[in-house]
């Protein structure tokens, strides 16, 4: 096992962590974020580190450790520096615009598909096949990457369709005579 849970999660300079009770609140220059942390664990804050112990040795305990120290660390890098998922549109005519909180979708279908970008996200169309989703919050920029690419994910035989920058598309061949 990796035992993420026993380094200290180190807080940048223009971070402020503040814990009141169970609940870790993370301010930054991005936003604000709080965690309410489970009993099972135990947070505390020494010379600028926050150190995630567990309070015993149960499973359950052991199995919260690690992740209430990945969720804080991911916050105290959300508020700093901020997350970030690039999208790619493959497909002749397929192409991407931002417009305010819309995102206008052309994807071959017989309308324009259009999503309503959520709060505490933005959305950026450098170029009409790439979009650049980023925010604070690791989960929901995540997901809306992984909403937007369910709109017409990429097919195996050509690679229509949109995908991670980062994502390889196993392709198949076509059918022979």
């Amino acid at each position: 096992m990796s035992r993420v849970g026993k380094y200290p999660i180190d807080v940048p300079s223009g971070v402020t962590v503040t814990m009141a009770g169970t609940t870790v609140t993370i301010k930054g220059k991005l936003g604000e974020m709080s965690l309410a942390t489970p009993d099972e664990v135990e947070t505390s804050l020494v010379d600028g580190k926050v150190w995630v112990k567990p309070k015993k040795e149960s499973k359950r305990a052991r199995a919260l450790w690690g992740t209430t120290r990945a969720n804080l660390n991911n916050m105290v890098q959300g508020v700093s520096e901020g997350f970030k998922k690039t999208l790619e549109i493959n497909g002749v005519g397929f192409k991407a615009q931002a417009q305010g909180k819309k995102l206008n979708l052309n994807l071959g279908f017989s309308h324009d598909v259009v999503y309503d970008v959520p709060e505490g996200i933005e959305i950026k169309t450098p170029v009409p096949t790439q979009v650049e989703v980023s925010g604070s919050n690791r989960q929901r920029v995540g997901q809306v990457a992984a909403d937007i690419r369910s709109y017409r994910p990429p097919e195996p035989y050509k690679g229509k369709g949109i995908k991670y920058s980062n994502e390889y598309i196993l392709r198949k061949e076509g059918k022979k005579k």
